[in-house]
């Protein structure tokens, strides 16, 4: 795309291909959000998007990442990538910054359906866009988070050289929910897996990078 190449940046690895998404993608991503992402006794995300109605949650998802693109901007920018398996999409992993070019921070999170969890995907599409932030675009630390009752998103952490940065305390549902800030710096990580990035040179004006 001419005047938004960020749109065919892809990033690869053994088992999977994450890209910005078409529209047919964000059907298929919608499709995966309502066949489940979390027990429904659990959440897992700061935001309870997953709360949502069954008939609204296709077309809160899909609104969603277009709105995500639309409001792109070099000084706060947000790569919320489609992950793709064998041709299907089975989740999403976004990787985003704020004032990137003085900060270079990035911070990560990420979902997928629960038929698909529990494979080592978590670990390999987080693998890649730090691969992305930190080889690509130069960042020299990485934070993300994770409720204390989510031992799968701190075990993926973990795997990749977090380390942890103090507790977040909110509201969840009503209750009360802690969770953990983790950090990586770019030395700490050692990439489990081989990522190629592709189409990224036309694009790094648009992270904020000359």
């Amino acid at each position: 795309m001419r005047h938004w190449p960020v749109h065919d940046l892809r990033l690869t690895t053994p088992r999977l291909t994450l890209r910005m998404p078409t529209l047919h993608d964000l059907d298929e991503l919608a499709d995966r959000a309502v066949e489940g992402v979390h027990a429904p006794g659990s959440m897992p995300f700061g935001v309870p998007w997953t709360d949502a109605p069954a008939a609204e949650l296709p077309t809160n998802v899909a609104l969603y990442h277009l709105g995500v693109m639309s409001r792109w901007r070099p000084d706060a920018w947000c790569c919320n990538f489609v992950v793709v398996h064998e041709g299907r999409v089975i989740g999403s992993q976004d990787v985003k910054g704020t004032d990137f070019a003085v900060t270079r921070e990035v911070h990560t999170g990420s979902w997928l359906g629960r038929a698909h969890q529990g494979k080592g995907f978590g670990t390999e599409m987080r693998a890649a866009v730090l691969h992305l932030a930190f080889a690509g675009l130069g960042a020299l630390t990485a934070v993300s988070s994770a409720f204390l009752d989510n031992p799968a998103s701190l075990g993926v952490s973990r795997k990749l050289g977090y380390r942890p940065d103090g507790l977040i305390v909110q509201s969840i549902r009503g209750r009360r929910a802690t969770q953990q800030r983790l950090r990586l710096d770019r030395d700490g990580f050692d990439c489990p897996v081989p990522v190629e990035i592709h189409g990224l040179e036309p694009c790094l004006p648009h992270f904020g990078l000359a």
